[in-house]
């Protein structure tokens, strides 16, 4: 019954015309990044926070829920017109997304991604108002060692994750740590990593962070690349529509692929990219016709896509519940509520419940814009397929500058902008990953506190980490994570060599 109260009042603060308007805006400009290859909701996330510091927060996390929603229907469009996706939850789709549109049935798996995209948004997000509550007592019985604990699970999950070896994750995330010890120390007042400057007393913030490795590094390293050169693009034939046995393919697989991608979606670095090769893998497996896959099978899109924007639902659980990132947007969204003053958690429910229960409300409303948005104006997103890379990337790069400057108007953080730019340029060119530096950079102070705090309170017993439970199991799973990507890896070595 207190989900259902919830929710209502979730709908009365995202009903306003303002939040609508904000929604609408989000979904809008979520299906438009989407659809451009390499931009992603976690850049545009990045790139407006400094644009946005000054928004209502309720109003600002109902435009990003509904960007990021919106960015995972529009990267399909890319991944079935050009066989480039707009972001890695789209990889799949291109297999036999693409080669439907090749034989003239674009249109039609365009749509089944579309309403599969719907149902899948529409069931994760009931999903998520009913789990998160449930979650939150769980989180109350946490302590200082055990909340250290499991951020060492998000260390090691990112580490071993989203890297192509356990040691260049862990390099990235040590980088992102690292940058987030530079200021003055919360509990001892001493100043680290300052080397005299002043502007650097209170830190580099995570908004410039994020905006110079995602949007400014991405920017150099694609002008870096020769191959800027201009894709083929299938125009889309006639509106988009399905047969009806399209349908009668389609409907088994969306819930399936909702079902798949939920939970991955709320593990620790799960992502998107893995529930859709399983959702694949089961669809051509439970198929009657399994020679059509990697030929233009409707199913092979239905229940990745499904299980792509599901996946996006599990994210927000444990970051609206324990304050923890499970991919690089939702890293960029857990520095916005920072930027608002604001520390995702079981406490948030409580003293912001009109923030949460809008931000989930808008969610479900945003997701029936973007059904209407997606099936009849295909023709118009892709007319922005046909930008100039150079000329987009440069508007990013100078539109990153003048927000980070006009936070504030330092040439400090315009020159660290500059820096971590290269910097990002350099980690995509010797194939590092992004993301842990940005969980690094956000979890690694709170990592510090939660650990001194353990301490202090076992006056200085340092097996409090393993005497208590729950803390003791989460080190175990972190361990555990580390030992297995390591033991795959070598394995692929091995294989490789062999071979």
């Amino acid at each position: 019954m207190d989900v259902f109260s919830n929710l209502a009042h979730g709908f009365a603060v995202a009903f306003t015309p303002l939040n609508l308007l904000w929604s609408l805006v989000g979904v809008t400009l979520g299906t438009a990044i989407g659809i451009l290859p390499g931009i992603g909701p976690a850049l545009t996330i990045a790139l407006l926070l400094p644009v946005t510091y000054k928004l209502d927060p309720t109003a600002a996390f109902i435009m990003f829920g509904g960007l990021y929603y919106g960015a995972m229907y529009g990267s399909s469009t890319t991944a079935i017109l050009i066989n480039t996706p707009g972001e890695t939850g789209s990889l799949v789709t291109t297999i036999d997304g693409n080669k439907m549109a090749r034989k003239g049935r674009g249109a039609a798996a365009l749509a089944t991604s579309a309403i599969g995209s719907f149902v899948a948004g529409l069931i994760g997000t009931l999903l998520l108002a009913v789990l998160a509550p449930e979650v939150v007592k769980l989180a109350l019985l946490f302590g200082p060692a055990d909340y250290f604990s499991l951020m060492v699970v998000a260390f090691a999950a990112v580490s071993a994750l989203l890297g192509s070896s356990v040691l260049r994750g862990l390099v990235s995330l040590f980088v992102g740590i690292t940058i987030g010890l530079i200021g003055i120390d919360q509990q001892t007042g001493q100043s680290r990593f300052t080397f005299g400057i002043l502007e650097l007393q209170d830190g580099l913030g995570v908004v410039l962070v994020a905006v110079a490795l995602f949007a400014v590094g991405e920017a150099l390293y694609l002008a870096s690349r020769a191959d800027l050169r201009r894709e083929e693009i299938i125009p889309v034939k006639g509106r988009a529509f399905m047969t009806r046995e399209d349908w009668a393919r389609s409907w088994k697989p969306w819930l399936r692929g909702t079902l798949i991608g939920f939970p991955f979606g709320a593990l620790p670095a799960g992502g998107a990219e893995l529930p859709t090769f399983i959702s694949y893998k089961v669809e051509k497996s439970l198929s009657k016709k399994p020679e059509e896959f990697g030929e233009g099978a409707i199913e092979g899109v239905a229940g990745p896509e499904a299980a792509n924007n599901a996946a996006v639902a599990g994210v927000l659980v444990p970051l609206l519940t324990f304050g923890l990132p499970t991919s690089s947007t939702a890293a960029i969204m857990l520095a916005a509520f920072q930027q608002y003053g604001l520390q995702p958690g079981p406490l948030l429910f409580s003293s912001n419940s009109a923030l949460v229960w809008g931000l989930i409300a808008s969610l479900l409303i945003g997701n029936a814009m973007l059904l209407v948005l997606n099936l009849p104006l295909v023709g118009l997103w892709v007319r922005l397929l046909y930008i100039p890379k150079p000329w987009l990337y440069g508007g990013i790069s100078v539109f990153a500058m003048l927000g980070v400057y006009g936070i504030n108007r330092s040439l400090v953080d315009v020159i660290a902008l500059i820096l971590l730019g290269l910097l990002g340029c350099m980690m995509r060119r010797l194939d590092y990953p992004i993301a842990p530096v940005i969980v690094g950079l956000i979890l690694g102070p709170l990592s510090e506190i939660q650990f001194r705090r353990a301490v202090q309170i076992s006056q200085g017993d340092l097996s409090v980490f393993f005497t208590r439970p729950i803390s003791a199991a989460l080190l175990t799973i972190a361990a555990l994570m580390l030992i297995g990507a390591v033991a795959a890896h070598w394995r692929r070595s091995r294989k490789a060599a062999l071979a």
